[in-house]
């Protein structure tokens, strides 16, 4: 086994405050769209994919990929919106064991409420705290991570 190499006092800095700002945004806008919504981010994040796919639909093992969450989160997520009438699902007729979500009316309908309001906070929450050379350094930075994440998988 290698001997650990602990970060340094500026990297733990960054780290936490990484962590942090990660945790509070995504809390911020998760009670913001239930409040306003009744729909947690996960969600909103479902419909938007949906309504960006082809058909306004995916494969559930795609969709779970597509919203980084585990396949049984995705599958109790959908199930909700299932109920509340926004998605259905639909049987894979390739393969019997897979099956669609298929964004309904009602979910096309839910979206475009939500998403004035959630675009506002996103604004609010990130892109108004920050310079345009900040955006530009932040998508590079982001960019050079998310390639060393992809490379470990």
């Amino acid at each position: 086994m290698s001997a650990a190499s602990w970060l340094d006092s500026d990297e733990q800095r960054v780290w936490r405050a990484f962590l942090r700002v990660n945790s509070v945004m995504h809390d911020e806008l998760d009670r913001d769209l239930q409040r306003k919504h009744g729909m947690t981010l996960v969600e909103y994040g479902i419909l938007v994919h949906l309504s960006e796919s082809e058909g306004k639909r995916e494969r559930m093992s795609g969709l779970a990929d597509t919203v980084i969450v585990s396949k049984s989160r995705l599958s109790h997520q959908v199930a909700r919106l299932e109920r509340d009438g926004l998605v259905r699902r639909e049987t894979c007729e390739e393969d019997r064991r897979g099956s669609w979500a298929v964004l309904t009316e009602s979910g096309e309908a839910a979206l475009r409420a939500a998403a004035p309001d959630h675009v506002t906070r996103v604004r609010e929450c990130l892109f108004d705290q920050l310079s345009a050379e900040h955006i530009a350094q932040l998508h590079e930075i982001l960019n050079v991570l998310e390639a060393g994440l992809s490379r470990g998988r």
